[in-house]
């Protein structure tokens, strides 16, 4: 899931996002209110962490503005502010949740992970053919089977499910999974581009992520998954059943290598 830690404690900030990232979480900071509210219009993140104490603009103004912007976006509240009158502020405003520091970590991401439950129009489950990937569990599934992957190979496999049918930069994903710019030279996107179509078993030129040349990648929509039958990977399956439910009826297939000859046919024996 894609989290925004609002914190102007930048060793604060850095053990949340470190906390955070442990539960397979994808983590933008933001160190005052004005930042906060840009990172908030350009991210929609799955779920907001938001100090009040920030400079710029005060924590409550970004609660506001932010609920201006999506009123349903899940928010929790991280304050220092011990006066329930600022509580109750804050939950009238739109947040979630509060917890005032200090804190355990441990009981903000449970929290964090009770708020992504009840969000029950939130993307928590991303399906293409036989491909499932569960972004709270952080679980990915083909045919069934688990898929171990990484953090980055889930982020990555994530973010081009979420804009399943666009075709995403590599500059894009350098920036949304790695938080490189892209000046810097490197080829890392194509490396965990060809780890995961290794473990998904998906080889080029690819049923579910595809390579768009000079463009990048790409997840297709529903329209564009013109393959006939999703690719059976289960060892359990023999190759003979796999091929057999790879190809449907319809399909136009190659001659078989015996070649069979017409009744009337003189050659044929008698």
């Amino acid at each position: 899931m894609r989290l925004l830690i609002v914190e102007d404690d930048q060793a604060l900030a850095m053990f949340l996002t470190r906390g955070m990232e442990c539960d397979g979480h994808r983590v933008r900071c933001a160190t005052d209110g004005a930042e906060a509210i840009q990172a908030f219009r350009n991210e929609m993140p799955d779920l907001t962490i938001l100090d009040l104490n920030l400079p710029v603009v005060d924590g409550e103004e970004v609660l506001g503005a932010i609920r201006t912007m999506d009123p349903q976006l899940p928010v929790l509240v991280l304050t220092g502010r011990q006066e329930v009158n600022t509580r109750i502020r804050c939950l009238d405003l739109g947040a979630d949740d509060l917890m005032v520091k200090p804190f355990s970590l441990h009981e903000l991401r449970a929290r964090c992970r009770a708020l992504l439950r009840r969000k029950r129009e939130a993307k928590l489950m991303l399906r293409v053919a036989d491909l499932e990937l569960d972004r709270l569990d952080h679980t990915v599934r083909r045919a069934g089977e688990l898929i171990p992957l990484t953090n980055k190979e889930f982020a990555l496999i994530e973010h081009l499910l979420l804009h399943r049918g666009q075709c995403i930069s590599r500059v894009e994903l350098l920036d949304a999974i790695w938080n490189m710019e892209p000046a810097q030279t490197t080829n890392i996107v194509d490396v965990y581009v060809n780890y995961l179509r290794r473990k998904l078993k998906d080889p080029p030129p690819g049923y579910l992520l595809r390579t768009i040349r000079g463009q990048g990648y790409l997840v297709p929509s529903e329209g564009e998954m013109h393959l006939p039958m999703p690719l059976v990977i289960s060892s359990q399956t023999s190759q003979t059943d796999q091929a057999a439910q790879a190809i449907p009826a319809t399909a136009s297939i190659a001659p078989a290598p015996v070649i069979l000859l017409p009744a009337d046919d003189p050659s044929r024996g008698s």
